[in-house]
């Protein structure tokens, strides 16, 4: 890190924000299997507290490789990189008491316990979770072809076929897809918002 930068203070505090917009920021990390969900049950829980009113936005795992990510493989030491800025994103969002919705694999726990760990250094709530589905689904379902290809080979470093997805040990919010549809996992995630005091229950 540069040694001639200084960190600047705003003027709103956090409890100015919080009292204004009427919502705490917190991080909603959704992390699993390629297929396994994440993307869809973000969008329609982005699109549920928005319908609430509740100021909130959606990272994308592979809206983010457009932009922000673009310069990034699939390697570990990329795939490292990736979640990162992710996590540094995010916090931010969290931070302008937004309710931020990520949807990434993100399969190496360390990474996920980075994240996780400047959000609490910055007294954010962070709550991970995970979408898990067993691979035999998520190959049935395969909607990009991707299962496919790693297993012929032509995807490298794909997780949970080339490279490994360590499934979180303790997350806050643990949902089966192969037993959970979208509506009752936007309805668990929402609940769970409001039973923490995230988000108020009415709109």
């Amino acid at each position: 890190m540069a040694s001639n930068i200084t960190f600047h203070e705003g003027t709103v505090s956090s409890d100015e924000r919080v009292k204004l917009l009427k919502q705490q920021g917190v991080t909603i990390w959704l992390t699993g299997l390629s297929a396994s969900g994440k993307s869809t049950i973000a969008c329609a829980l982005e699109q549920h507290l928005l319908h609430l009113h509740r100021f909130t936005y959606r990272l994308d795992g592979d809206n983010i490789r457009f932009g922000l990510n673009k310069d990034l493989g699939f390697d570990e030491k990329s795939r490292n990189e990736n979640i990162r800025r992710i996590g540094e994103v995010s916090k931010l969002f969290a931070n302008s008491c937004c309710v931020a919705i990520t949807a990434f694999i993100s399969p190496y726990r360390a990474d996920r316990d980075f994240a996780r760990q400047i959000h609490d250094k910055d007294s954010l709530p962070f709550v991970e979770v995970f979408v898990d589905a067993p691979l035999s689904v998520v190959e049935q379902r395969d909607p990009k072809g991707l299962y496919k290809k790693a297993r012929a080979g032509e995807i490298k470093d794909f997780t949970g076929i080339s490279a490994p997805y360590e499934a979180p040990e303790k997350p806050e919010i643990h949902i089966n897809t192969a037993e959970t549809d979208v509506a009752e996992s936007v309805r668990i995630i929402t609940q769970y918002l409001v039973n923490h005091g995230y988000i108020s229950e009415t709109s």
